[in-house]
């Protein structure tokens, strides 16, 4: 009985033995990693001519940097002053719009027709529509020409097509709504009507059983 405690006391001493062999390489693997990190870090130091170029190029990178948040500003401040207003402006064409209407209104009164009541107030009309032209004028506002160009996708939408021999297809010949632009900018593009080559008789007799066909 004697002879298996001494041996389970022995065993248990060379177990202890073994762990704390075990912890002293950890230790000595750790602290061996730790003067490896020194060392490359001290191999890595920089000399004080590439600190130099290293805070150079630091440098310049932040003044690129300053430069493009200022072109930034500059550019975000231009297009607020141009172009600030721009909603307004879109919203103020429906003025154009209503005198224009009213204008085609009384023109088409026949009970008005010849009538110095007429003439007079489309001379008010008048008068209130270049105003209000001049004003969108003073502030960059502009109406695009239209009639007798060509059809710009950029400044026109064209509405519908007309027959026209006398001009050359894609030719502006009607002005349905007249468009604007801000500066160098699209307020809103001018609905138009456009030429196109007239049909004889037989393609319109085609296209005309086409269209009952699908009809």
């Amino acid at each position: 009985m004697g002879k298996e405690q001494d041996q389970n006391e022995e065993n248990i001493q060379n177990q202890k033995s073994e762990e704390l062999e075990e912890s002293n390489q950890e230790t000595l693997k750790t602290e061996g990693n730790e003067n490896n990190e020194k060392k490359e870090e001290e191999q890595k130091e920089l000399t004080p001519e590439e600190k130099i170029i290293e805070l150079e190029d630091k440098l310049t990178r932040t003044f690129a940097e300053m430069e493009n948040q200022r072109r930034r500003f500059e550019k975000e401040k231009e297009d607020a002053f141009d172009y600030g207003g721009f909603a307004f402006a879109k919203e103020a064409l429906n003025l154009i719009d209503n005198l224009e209407r009213s204008k085609q209104i009384l023109e088409n009164d026949e009970s008005l027709k010849d009538s110095k009541v007429l003439k007079k107030t489309l001379e008010h009309l008048d008068i209130i529509y270049n105003d209000t032209i001049s004003i969108f004028s003073k502030n960059n506002i502009k109406p695009i020409e239209s009639l007798n160009k060509k059809l710009d996708p950029n400044l026109h939408q064209a509405m519908m097509e007309i027959e026209d021999d006398q001009k050359e297809v894609g030719t502006i010949i009607q002005e349905i709504q007249k468009g604007f632009t801000i500066k160098d900018r699209l307020l809103r593009p001018s609905l138009v009507g456009v030429s196109k080559k007239p049909q004889n008789k037989e393609e319109k007799n085609q296209e005309n059983k086409e269209n009952s066909k699908n009809k």
